[in-house]
């Protein structure tokens, strides 16, 4: 089974983790890496760098900004393997506690 682990970062916040939160996420990072549990994990710029692109019946639309617009986003997040949710929820409570952040789980069909 596969999910998704998104960080969810509020814009009153910095959006670059600490020092002593990076150290905590290369730990959680070396864990998952270690049981052959971690398929990606990346970090992502702030909302205000994002480009929305709408090509729907040859509109060619580009805006600037988010898609919505909102006090939380994604700031970075992880893609996993294991064998069951229950796995997967007690690595996204690691996860949580590593980046200082909610994460917001999801599983990956297909």
């Amino acid at each position: 089974m596969r999910y998704l682990f998104a960080v969810i970062a509020n814009t009153n916040e910095p959006v670059l983790a600490t020092e002593s939160e990076m150290a905590a996420i290369d730990v959680f990072n070396d864990k998952i890496e270690a049981a052959g549990q971690r398929i990606l994990a990346i970090g992502i710029s702030g909302p205000e760098t994002a480009l929305v692109f709408d090509n729907r019946d040859d509109q060619r639309v580009v805006t600037q900004g988010p898609v919505v617009d909102h006090d939380e986003f994604v700031a970075g997040l992880w893609i996993i393997e294991v064998d069951s949710p229950a796995t997967a929820h007690a690595l996204a409570t690691e996860a949580s506690r590593a980046c200082n952040r909610k994460v917001e789980v999801r599983e990956i069909f297909g």
